[in-house]
């Protein structure tokens, strides 16, 4: 008799009821979401009503940096801030007081792209140098 409980016991499966589960997650889902607004509003306030005009908002500084494929030169390039010829040492004290100025200042540098990528590399590494925290490469849409 053993024998044949051992043979029925081993075709049985064990199986897990996943309604009851499904039904216990979703009820704890529905009372958190109704009990956190509760949470948000524990000190009871009556705010008064006015009216105020908005905040200005600062508009931090941009400046353009072009580097402009210039075979002619012995550089291979010319360099301009804000449209205004400059060399790569001016460049520097420029942003320099930009950034003292204005910390959020923002440089986009211009790149020609038949000027050498080591001569562009140079004046993003000036812009580095200036403490510029906002840069970017600006490339052209397709």
């Amino acid at each position: 008799m053993s024998r044949r409980r051992r043979r029925r016991e081993a075709g049985r499966e064990a199986k897990i009821e996943m309604t009851s589960l499904m039904d216990l997650t979703f009820l704890l889902l529905v009372t958190f979401i109704i009990t956190m607004p509760v949470l948000n509003q524990c000190i009871p306030v009556i705010l008064p009503k006015g009216k105020a005009e908005a905040m200005p908002q600062k508009e931090p500084s941009v400046a353009n940096v072009v580097v402009q494929h210039a075979p002619d030169l012995e550089e291979g390039y010319k360099l301009y801030l804000d449209e205004k010829p400059i060399t790569l040492k001016e460049l520097e004290t420029d942003l320099r007081g930009r950034t003292e100025r204005d910390k959020d200042a923002a440089v986009l540098v211009h790149g020609d792209k038949r000027v050498d990528y080591g001569k562009v590399m140079d004046v993003v590494n000036v812009v580095y140098r200036s403490k510029v925290r906002r840069m970017s490469l600006v490339t052209q849409d397709n």
